[in-house]
């Protein structure tokens, strides 16, 4: 399966997956507006053999078979360590 990986501009280190090439219709609006502008990164083929480094591949094929689109958000920051004094 094919998928069209595209940045925010808006948003840092969120990133849209499409099924199909520039197919922004398939994004809900209330998901796509806060994404802004939107810039093309790549065209990656997700095999089931296919590792990617912030997303669980299967998630993202399931998503995309069944929505057409997955979102990939920043990772949530870690809670701050307090040293032991």
């Amino acid at each position: 399966m094919q998928a069209y990986v595209y940045k925010s501009q808006r948003k840092p280190d969120t990133f849209l997956y499409l099924a199909r090439r520039d197919d922004f219709d398939s994004v809900p609006a209330p998901l796509r507006e806060p994404l802004g502008a939107l810039g093309f990164v790549l065209e990656v083929a997700l095999t089931p053999e296919r590792r990617l480094a912030r997303e669980d591949a299967a998630v993202v094929r399931r998503n995309l078979v069944e929505r057409g689109f997955h979102i990939q958000f920043p990772p949530s920051p870690l809670p701050a360590r307090q040293d032991d004094a």
